[in-house]
């Protein structure tokens, strides 16, 4: 099996602050990946490199064997990468089906379906009844998107890009600002996601999530890959304990 993602010596710096240095790993079909690291360390910036909201100052990014480090942010989209942000962007005024409208849309340019108007189907209903059951959503797609709470639309954000039948998710904090339940149910959604075999590369800094979900994690600290390895791994890494000590838990 050949990895869906793969960065190779990625450096990226704001004027005289480091946001990436020599970052290198990769990330399986199927594999749920966590980004993790203290305040300021890389994390979300590494996500807008992968995106193609910023480009790396030197390095190597590729797509399924593809370079896309040369391609603009929503050509890497269509080939493939899915993206969710610490705060949901979705379409204000817009009403529920609307939103996830974004996603298939995506999805059709892929060629992977068609849009959602003309998704009547059952088969397409019942994929996305299951998406609802599991995020604990009983809502009417008729609604405004004003009548969701943050963590509704937080999970709905997740739900629209798996839509898009993306090769890998991009997710930045999927937990953060919502109650337990609401973050079980965005873990189970990812878990969804990988059992269909898409790749998930997510920041998160509830460490409980992070170790009963992941099954590979890549420690940033200042830029730089101070750790790699298995939840277990990672945790017993004493070069990663120091970098938490006395630091915030936001990116």
């Amino acid at each position: 099996m050949k990895p869906v993602l793969e960065l190779e010596h990625i450096n990226k710096a704001f004027g005289g602050v480091i946001a990436a240095s020599d970052v290198t790993f990769s990330v399986m079909p199927g594999e749920i990946h966590g980004l993790i690291g203290p305040n300021g360390a890389g994390k979300t910036t590494m996500m807008n490199i992968i995106s193609g909201i910023y480009k790396a100052d030197s390095g190597k990014i590729f797509l399924s064997g593809k370079s896309i480090a040369e391609m603009p942010a929503h050509r890497r989209s269509v080939m493939g990468i899915g993206r969710t942000f610490q705060s949901p962007r979705l379409l204000k005024g817009a009403n529920i089906r609307d939103n996830l409208l974004v996603g298939t849309d995506v999805a059709q340019d892929m060629g992977y379906a068609k849009s959602f108007f003309s998704r009547r189907d059952r088969a397409f209903e019942k994929e996305l009844e299951e998406y609802m059951e599991i995020a604990g959503f009983s809502i009417d797609l008729e609604d405004d998107i004003s009548k969701l709470t943050f963590g509704q639309r937080k999970i709905l954000e997740i739900i629209r890009s798996l839509l898009a039948n993306p090769k890998i998710m991009l997710v930045d904090e999927p937990a953060a600002g919502l109650n337990e339940n609401e973050g079980e149910n965005a873990m189970a959604l990812l878990r969804l996601v990988a059992s269909k075999g898409i790749a998930v590369l997510f920041i998160e800094h509830a460490m409980h999530l992070v170790m009963n979900t992941c099954h590979q994690i890549e420690v940033l600290n200042f830029g730089k890959i101070i750790a790699s390895g298995t939840p277990q791994e990672v945790s017993n890494n004493k070069e990663v304990i120091a970098a938490y000590l006395g630091r915030a838990d936001d990116d």
